[in-house]
């Protein structure tokens, strides 16, 4: 039996273009930042929308080909795991939640149809999760 189960499942829209930087090590990693919205009825029968926002990182050539797809307004599918990392600022300790992408499915959206590829820039090492 397994030790745990950590897996994430995420339909939603971009809600602006993806970045792509490279590690200085030489490894691509894709940022996108997606907005999975929800409908809900409360107790008076009105209608309510809500809508987390996520950020979600894919690493290696996967990422690399995501870049030249995907733009803001794409509508896709994600699964993967999440993935918390902390980080100093101000003197205070900060922590960070993504999801760390296994596969990305495009469901739909605008595309970079006669666009260029997103812009890519470098990262250090200390930024890769393993």
């Amino acid at each position: 039996m397994a030790d745990g189960l950590n897996k994430v499942m995420l339909l939603g829209n971009l809600g602006a273009d993806p970045e792509l930087r490279i590690t200085s090590g030489g490894q691509p990693v894709l940022n996108l930042r997606l907005a999975c919205s929800e409908s809900y009825l409360d107790k008076d029968k009105n209608r309510h929308e809500r809508t987390e926002w996520v950020n979600v990182t894919v690493w290696g050539k996967r990422g690399e080909a995501l870049a030249n797809l995907l733009t803001k307004g794409a509508r896709v599918f994600v699964e993967g795991g999440l993935r918390t990392s902390s980080y100093e600022k101000d003197g205070d300790k900060r922590y960070k939640t993504e999801v760390v992408a296994s596969n990305v499915i495009l469901t739909g959206g605008p595309r970079r149809e006669g666009r260029e590829a997103a812009p890519v820039t470098s990262v250090d090492d200390s930024d890769l999760p393993f």
